[in-house]
């Protein structure tokens, strides 16, 4: 009896090593932040590193007049470079400094006053943007303001615009973020510039250029 005893006290031991053991070396459960990289619930993305995206495949970057008869100004070319200023774990908003985006390629069609287009620039960069994990994603970028140089029948003019928010919306499908009908109204320009429009693209996919091999940033 005392050695059956004496058994069942060494197995009791052998098993509490055993489940201290496997406490002592048990990885803690990873925090994902809302941006990670890689792939979803991949690495963090960390503050400061640098995203980027050119407009996504067979897309364009449009801003149509209101009313739309009034013209549209169509950009096969544009990209943006924004810098993460805070990733916070999900659920959470992680914040981002827009620093940069360009727009090239660009016709206009659909006025006959206006013949073409000089340049389509972002003014007063950076803008403040946020990227949620709430439903659908959304992303909103800030005050922004364009400036567009058009040719036109009575020489060059400059129409400018500014839109208080611009949402879009991030797939991980894709790996893209997507606007689609975005108001802006004018600020300043003749007659000729309308007095609103809307703007609509698809950029993707989002990389990570802080990061080698540049990989593909997912919302979580």
């Amino acid at each position: 009896m005392r050695k059956l005893m004496i058994a069942g006290a060494a197995v009791a031991t052998l098993l509490l090593a055993v489940s201290m053991s496997t406490t002592a070396f048990a990885s803690p459960a990873a925090t994902h932040d809302v941006l990670t990289w890689g792939h979803a619930d991949g690495v963090n993305v960390a503050k400061n590193q640098v995203l980027k995206a050119n407009l996504a495949s067979k897309a364009k970057a449009t801003f149509v007049s209101s009313p739309s008869s009034a013209g549209t100004i169509t950009c096969t070319k544009s990209s943006f470079t924004a810098k993460v200023t805070s990733n916070p774990a999900k659920p959470g908003t992680a914040t981002e400094s827009l620093t940069a985006q360009t727009f090239s390629g660009c016709t206009a069609s659909g006025n006959p006053d206006i013949t073409g287009v000089k340049s389509v620039l972002i003014d007063h960069l950076p803008y403040k943007t946020t990227i949620s994990d709430k439903k659908g994603d959304p992303v909103v970028v800030s005050d922004s303001e364009t400036t567009l140089n058009l040719d036109s029948t009575v020489g060059v003019i400059t129409c400018v615009y500014k839109a208080t928010t611009t949402t879009g919306s991030a797939s991980n499908t894709t790996q893209t973020i997507t606007f689609s009908k975005q108001k802006f109204k004018k600020l300043s320009g003749p007659a000729v510039c309308t007095s609103s429009g809307a703007f609509s693209a698809s950029y993707g996919p989002v990389i990570d250029t802080s990061v080698k091999g540049d990989p593909h940033v997912f919302v979580n």
